[in-house]
């Protein structure tokens, strides 16, 4: 016990606040950006336009198909070989976000494509344009149903925030890994709080997910 007292002294539990902080800021960064986009690609490939369609797949299947600590590599080390200055924290953003829109890319497609095609066809017989179609009567009911499947990604974004501690993000990961190595001591104390932290954000997505499920049902 003596080691979960020293380990949690509230200079430890500060910095690891901090790092939380920034866990969260880059999650709710790359899940609202990736989200906006994810969508907007799903609903290309889910168009009758072949260019877009054809753009939004190769994007999605090469991007779906690479591992992120290897966009994030690009990001981190390829950026500035290519002119672009950008700060640690909007590098690794970058990376984040450029694999996690494929990720829901995919997951919003398969929502629109579950909804039935008599209902476009119906909707379109009685005047509707295609977008006013798209917009009030397929997104709404694909959004209830892939509510849970979105929640999940996000879910797997704040996790993956934990690879960019990799190159120095002082997110919460990396915040506890200096603690602790001012005393291996504190390893295990240490890490059953960042485990809890990580389950509390988690917790709460999910939480949010069943909530919003009840209300839409």
């Amino acid at each position: 016990m003596e080691h979960f007292v020293e380990a949690y002294q509230w200079s430890n539990l500060q910095f690891l606040g901090k790092g939380l902080l920034m866990t969260i800021v880059l999650a709710l960064t790359a899940i609202v950006v990736s989200f906006i986009i994810g969508g907007l690609l799903a609903i290309f490939r889910y168009s009758k336009i072949p260019v877009l369609r054809q753009l939004a797949f190769l994007y999605t299947e090469i991007v779906r198909n690479t591992p992120l600590i290897l966009i994030l590599f690009f990001t981190f080390f390829g950026l500035p070989e290519l002119g672009f200055d950008l700060s640690l924290f909007w590098k690794l953003a970058l990376g984040l976000i450029i694999f996690e829109i494929s990720q829901l890319a995919e997951i919003v497609r398969g929502g629109l494509n579950s909804i039935e095609k008599g209902q476009i066809e119906a909707a379109r017989s009685q005047g509707v344009s295609y977008v006013q179609t798209l917009q009030h009567i397929i997104l709404p009911q694909a959004l209830k149903r892939m509510t849970p499947s979105i929640v999940s990604q996000f879910i797997t974004i704040v996790k993956d925030t934990s690879y960019t501690s990799m190159f120095g993000l002082l997110e919460v990961l990396n915040s506890a890994k200096i603690i602790w190595n001012q005393d291996f001591d504190f390893i295990f104390p240490i890490i059953i709080l960042v485990a809890i932290l990580y389950f509390v954000v988690n917790f709460a997505l999910s939480a949010l997910s069943v909530r919003l499920e009840k209300k839409w049902s």
